[in-house]
């Protein structure tokens, strides 16, 4: 129920397909845009960004665990899980969000302690209690694609980003393990892509470099956006006039790459 006010609320500030695709980030509703654009995100790999999908989670806790450095570590992976919990209960405590807050927190550990046995062995004990618990979890897509994408990620995804006096080589230092960790999460998942829906996106981990930075930013802004709209509609235009900004800029980018010839094989 409480996704659907908060939907009601973007739809009344941003056009299409901004609200789609901002509704889909932040609650999962299925886009009512065209048919053009969803073959578009899928086309350029980033039909994972309108799922709740551990991918999204995981980016609103990197940003999280990056604006609370100035605590102990400890206390900053609190925080992080906390507002991942608290991302639950405001989206609707359901299977799928569950399983995607998991992932989110697994990836989480993952990338900012680097103990990566310590996370297989989570990784595992998680896929253990899934198939006690919820066996009826490991048929479904969204599931296996799940931990095929966390499991590349604790295995081959940045995990230590070398810091430097210099913000340019600072930057490119970002965006190298944006690259790694999503190229990672892209090998791992394209066999689950291929058997299911034989199709492959050859241009899928640029498409994520290019786009990942400001999903975090987008949810947060889309989260004040929904909250502060409801109470009153001056209150949350500032936050959505934010949001379609960032939302152009996605969409000029699958618009684009998706143009270009030969970046994406259906079998």
């Amino acid at each position: 129920m409480t996704p659907k006010i908060f939907t009601a609320v973007i739809n009344l500030y941003l056009p299409e397909p901004h609200a789609s695709l901002l509704n889909g980030i932040l609650f999962g509703i299925n886009l009512k845009t065209t048919k053009e654009f969803y073959q578009q995100l899928k086309m350029v790999g980033l039909l994972h960004l309108v799922v709740l999908s551990g991918i999204n989670i995981t980016l609103l806790a990197s940003i999280v665990t990056q604006t609370t450095q100035f605590f102990s570590k400890r206390v900053s992976i609190l925080i992080t899980i906390l507002t991942i919990i608290f991302f639950v209960l405001f989206v609707g405590i359901q299977a799928p969000i569950l399983r995607a807050a998991l992932m989110g927190i697994l990836t989480l550990v993952a990338n900012y302690t680097g103990r990566k046995n310590y996370s297989l062995y989570a990784l595992i004990l998680s896929f253990v209690l899934s198939l006690i618990f919820f066996p009826s979890w490991l048929k479904t897509v969204s599931f296996q694609l799940s931990y095929a994408a966390t499991l590349g990620i604790i295995l081959f995804g940045e995990k230590n980003i070398k810091k430097s006096e210099n913000s340019f080589i600072n930057f490119y230092h970002q965006i190298k393990a944006d690259f790694k960790t999503s190229l990672a999460a892209q090998i791992f998942t394209a066999p689950i892509i291929f058997i299911y829906f034989k199709q492959i996106s050859l241009i899928a981990p640029l498409a994520n470099v290019l786009v990942s930075f400001f999903v975090p930013f987008l949810m947060v802004l889309g989260f004040l956006t929904a909250i502060l709209g409801k109470i009153n509609f001056y209150l949350g235009f500032p936050f959505a006039w934010a949001c379609y900004l960032i939302l152009s800029y996605i969409i000029f980018i699958v618009e684009t790459l998706s143009k270009i010839p030969g970046i994406f094989i259906k079998f």
